[in-house]
């Protein structure tokens, strides 16, 4: 069970990583692809990593 939840973890990390590089494409003039999708993209990678650390964080507290 545990490395069901480093795993999580992991993936979770992964996630708001991916969402950190996005946020900093944001930051820079004539980015393509155009500045909404990569708000939807970083929002969708920031939900799922915090669903995935929400599932980490209660498999360990029940395991």
């Amino acid at each position: 069970m545990k490395v069901v939840v480093v795993t999580f973890f992991i993936v979770s990390a992964i996630l708001f990583l991916g969402t950190c590089k996005y946020l900093f494409e944001l930051k820079r003039p004539g980015v393509y692809p155009p500045k909404q999708v990569l708000k939807k993209r970083a929002a969708a990678l920031a939900g799922a990593g915090g669903i995935c650390l929400l599932v980490a964080f209660l498999l360990s507290t029940f395991s």
